[in-house]
């Protein structure tokens, strides 16, 4: 039984830091677009809104005003994180 549970605990570990990746990766693609708005590095702001652990695992995309983020989070399992990993897209408005 005891294998069960501990597969059973990293699988909603797993998904629970899926979760809270996600989340950050808004609010990271929402502080790039802020910084495209106002003229600034907008990787650099996406990168400074992530905490430390999770700065190595984003990717910043600019095209245009069009900020895309995509977090991976840290797994145990190894291939999970990019099973898991989260991209959000943040608008710099109009032109």
């Amino acid at each position: 039984m005891l294998p069960i549970y501990v597969a059973v605990t990293l699988a909603m570990t797993h998904l629970l830091v899926a979760a809270v990746v996600r989340e950050l990766a808004g609010h990271a693609a929402e502080a790039a677009a802020i910084a495209k708005l106002r003229g600034e590095d907008p990787k650099a702001a996406a990168r400074a809104a992530l905490p430390g652990w999770s700065r190595d695992e984003v990717t910043v995309r600019v095209e245009g005003r069009q900020v895309r983020v995509r977090v991976a989070p840290p797994a145990i399992v190894p291939g999970v994180a990019d099973a898991l990993a989260s991209t959000v897209s943040a608008d710099a408005g109009p032109a």
